[in-house]
C-alpha cells in the first residue's frame, strides 16, 4: 500500500489499451494493486467497491482464460457481467459505434474488448470505443465514463503480459530481481496458423522497460510488427537491459532464466490474411492457410524439448506459456512443447494464468479512480468485509 501511494498516478487515463501508453509508475501501480487484491483474496477479504453497475464484454475472437478472468474481476469488484453478442444486437442493422457504446453504457463501469483477428484493426476499434464513451460522458448522456480494457488486440495483450510479469515478480522474489534476467521469447512450431502477434509483442514491449535481457527468436520470415520490435530495442537501452533477435532457437535458450516458446503467424501472413478476411475471400484464405501450414512444417524442430531446457541457466529456466499450449503427443501430434516439459511446469503455467483476474480488476480500479485509488484501497482495507458472509 505504501509503495502504491508513492507512485505518480496522474494521467493514468480512463482506459487501458496498450502497456506502452502507460508510464513506468502506471505499470508498477497496476502490478501492485493486482498483488494487493490477490493477497486480500487469499485472506478472504472482499474488495467489492461497486454496489451496482455492469461490466460489458465484447469478444470478437474465442477465449477461455481472458473471458472468464474478466468476468471474475468484474464480480470481485461488485459488477454484473454482460456479454455483447454483436450478431443479436442492432449492430447488424448498421448501428454506429458511438450509438452502441452509449446505449450499453448507461450503468456500465467497464467495457472489455477482444479484437485480435484483423491486423491494423483491433487497436483502432478500441480507440473508437473509447472516443464514443468520451463523447457520451462529456455531453451528459452518461453519468460515468466507462473504462475500456484491452482484452487482446492486434498489437498488444496487456492483461496477459502484465499477468506474466506479476508471475515473474512473485517467482523471483520482487520486481528489482528481474533486472538483467534473461527471457527468451521464441516462436515454436504449431500445426495451426493465424495465431495473433500480440502475445510476443506484448512481452517484448513490456519486459524491456524493466531492464530485462530479452531475446526474440524466430525462423527467418516470422518477424513481428517491425515498429514494435524497434520499440523494444529502444526501451531496452533506456531500461539498462538488452534486446536482440536471433534465428536460432537453441542459441536463444542457452543460459536463459525464462523461456516462452509460443507460436504466431508471420507478420506478412497476417497482413495478407487480414486483406482476404475483409474481402471475404474464402478461396484465398484456404490457399493462404495451406501455404502457411506448409511453411510452418519446415520448422518442426522449433519445439521446446527437455534437451533444450537443459541448455538454460543451470538447466532450470522457468517455462512460460499464455495457454493453451500445443503439446506434442497430447493436444497434437507435434507442437510447441514436449509433454514432459509441459507436465513439469504445469503448476507454474496455471499459476501464471491465475494472476489475470487480479490484473484486470486492478486496471478497472485505476481507470475508474485514478489518483484516488490508494484512498479507495485504504477504505476497503479498513472495512475488511469478508468474501464469505457467515
Amino acid at each position: 500500500m505504501k509503495k502504491i501511494e508513492k507512485l505518480n498516478l496522474s494521467n493514468y487515463g480512463h482506459d487501458f489499451l496498450r502497456t506502452w501508453d502507460k508510464s513506468i509508475d502506471h505499470l508498477k501501480a497496476t502490478l501492485a494493486v493486482a498483488q494487493t487484491l490477490r493477497d486480500w483474496h487469499r485472506k478472504g477479504i472482499s474488495p467489492k467497491v461497486f454496489t451496482s453497475g455492469i461490466a460489458v464484454s465484447v469478444f470478437r475472437d474465442k477465449s477461455t482464460r481472458t473471458k472468464y478472468s474478466y468476468a471474475a474481476a468484474a464480480n470481485l469488484l461488485g459488477l454484473e457481467i454482460e456479454d455483447l453478442d454483436e450478431k443479436k444486437s442492432q449492430i447488424t442493422h448498421g448501428e454506429t459505434i458511438t450509438e452502441t457504446v452509449n446505449m450499453l453504457s448507461f450503468l456500465t463501469r467497464t467495457i472489455g474488448v477482444r479484437d485480435d483477428i484483423f491486423l491494423g484493426v483491433g487497436h483502432n476499434y478500441m480507440v473508437d470505443v473509447a472516443n464514443a464513451a468520451d463523447w457520451g460522458y462529456k455531453n451528459g448522456v452518461l453519468d460515468q465514463r466507462p473504462s475500456v480494457i484491452n482484452l487482446q488486440c492486434d498489437e498488444d495483450h496487456p492483461t496477459q503480459s502484465l499477468s506474466d510479469m506479476l508471475h515473474l515478480i512473485n517467482y523471483f522474489g520482487g520486481i528489482e530481481k528481474l533486472h538483467n534476467k534473461k527471457l527468451t521469447m521464441s516462436w515454436a512450431y504449431s500445426p495451426s496458423y493465424g495465431k495473433p502477434l500480440s502475445v510476443p509483442q506484448g512481452v517484448i514491449a513490456l519486459m524491456t522497460r524493466f531492464g530485462m535481457d530479452i531475446t526474440l527468436a524466430y525462423p527467418k520470415g516470422y518477424n513481428l510488427i517491425p515498429e514494435i520490435e524497434a520499440y523494444a530495442g529502444r526501451e531496452a537501452k533506456k531500461g539498462d537491459g538488452s534486446f536482440r533477435i536471433t534465428n536460432d532457437m537453441g542459441e536463444a535458450f542457452k543460459d536463459a532464466d525464462i523461456v516462452y516458446p509460443k507460436s504466431w503467424a508471420p507478420y506478412d501472413v497476417m497482413k495478407e490474411r487480414t486483406k482476404l478476411l475483409k474481402n471475404q475471400d474464402d478461396k484465398g484464405l484456404d490457399g493462404l492457410e495451406h501455404e502457411a501450414l506448409a511453411q510452418n512444417a519446415k520448422h518442426k524442430d522449433w519445439t521446446c524439448t527437455e534437451k533444450l531446457m537443459k541448455q538454460t541457466h543451470q538447466g532450470k529456466a522457468l517455462y512460460m506459456h499464455c495457454l493453451p499450449a500445443d503439446i506434442s503427443g497430447v493436444s497434437c501430434k507435434e507442437g510447441e512443447v514436449d509433454a514432459g516439459v509441459f507436465e513439469a511446469y504445469k503448476k507454474q503455467t496455471y499459476t501464471q494464468a491465475g494472476y489475470k483476474p487480479f490484473i484486470i480488476a486492478a486496471m478497472i480500479l485505476l481507470t475508474q479512480f485514478g489518483e484516488k485509488t490508494p484512498n479507495v484501497l485504504r477504505s476497503l482495507e479498513k472495512r475488511k468485509q469478508p468474501i464469505v458472509l457467515l
